[in-house]
Protein backbone atom coordinates (compact mmCIF):
# COMPACT_ATOMS: atom_id res chain seq x y z
CA UNK A 1 0.00 0.00 0.00
CA UNK A 2 1.10 3.54 -0.38
CA UNK A 3 -0.22 4.81 2.54
CA UNK A 4 -2.01 3.93 5.62
CA UNK A 5 -5.57 5.40 4.52
CA UNK A 6 -5.48 2.56 1.63
CA UNK A 7 -4.32 0.06 3.71
CA UNK A 8 -7.55 0.85 6.20
CA UNK A 9 -9.90 1.02 3.02
CA UNK A 10 -8.23 -2.39 1.83
CA UNK A 11 -8.90 -4.26 5.29
CA UNK A 12 -12.68 -2.74 5.62
CA UNK A 13 -13.59 -4.35 1.97
CA UNK A 14 -11.79 -7.35 2.87
CA UNK A 15 -13.37 -7.64 6.19
CA UNK A 16 -16.92 -7.60 4.14
CA UNK A 17 -15.45 -9.94 1.60
CA UNK A 18 -14.93 -12.28 4.34
CA UNK A 19 -17.57 -12.39 6.08
CA UNK A 20 -19.75 -12.51 3.20
CA UNK A 21 -17.81 -16.20 2.81
CA UNK A 22 -18.38 -17.02 6.34
CA UNK A 23 -14.38 -17.00 7.02
CA UNK A 24 -14.23 -15.58 10.06
CA UNK A 25 -10.55 -16.51 10.99
CA UNK A 26 -9.85 -13.85 8.09
CA UNK A 27 -12.40 -11.52 9.58
CA UNK A 28 -10.64 -11.91 12.94
CA UNK A 29 -6.97 -11.51 11.61
CA UNK A 30 -8.07 -8.70 9.39
CA UNK A 31 -10.16 -6.80 12.20
CA UNK A 32 -7.15 -7.45 14.36
CA UNK A 33 -4.94 -6.02 11.80
CA UNK A 34 -7.46 -2.68 11.26
CA UNK A 35 -7.63 -1.97 15.13
CA UNK A 36 -3.60 -1.82 15.26
CA UNK A 37 -3.66 0.40 11.90
CA UNK A 38 -6.04 2.83 13.46
CA UNK A 39 -4.03 2.82 16.58
CA UNK A 40 -0.86 4.08 14.30
CA UNK A 41 -3.06 6.57 12.88
CA UNK A 42 -4.42 8.18 15.87
CA UNK A 43 -0.98 7.92 17.79
CA UNK A 44 0.81 9.49 14.36
CA UNK A 45 -1.62 11.67 12.64
CA UNK A 46 0.65 13.46 10.75
CA UNK A 47 2.51 10.05 9.31
CA UNK A 48 0.80 8.76 5.95
CA UNK A 49 2.95 5.84 5.27
CA UNK A 50 1.98 2.13 5.23
CA UNK A 51 2.97 1.11 8.62
CA UNK A 52 4.88 -2.51 8.43
CA UNK A 53 4.55 -4.99 11.67
CA UNK A 54 7.30 -3.89 12.89
CA UNK A 55 6.50 -0.35 13.37
CA UNK A 56 2.70 -1.87 14.53
CA UNK A 57 4.45 -3.75 17.24
CA UNK A 58 6.72 -0.96 18.48
CA UNK A 59 4.20 1.51 18.50
CA UNK A 60 1.91 -0.56 20.62
CA UNK A 61 4.84 -1.98 23.11
CA UNK A 62 7.53 0.33 22.68
CA UNK A 63 9.30 -0.65 26.03
CA UNK A 64 10.08 -4.13 24.04
CA UNK A 65 13.48 -5.18 23.15
CA UNK A 66 13.29 -5.27 19.75
CA UNK A 67 11.89 -1.25 19.77
CA UNK A 68 14.81 0.13 21.84
CA UNK A 69 16.95 2.50 19.88
CA UNK A 70 20.34 3.22 21.30
CA UNK A 71 22.26 6.30 20.50
CA UNK A 72 26.39 5.32 20.47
Amino acid sequence: MKSIDEHIQKDQSEIESAKAEGNFPKVRHLTEELKELEEYKEHHPEDKHDPNALELFCDANPDEPECLVYDD
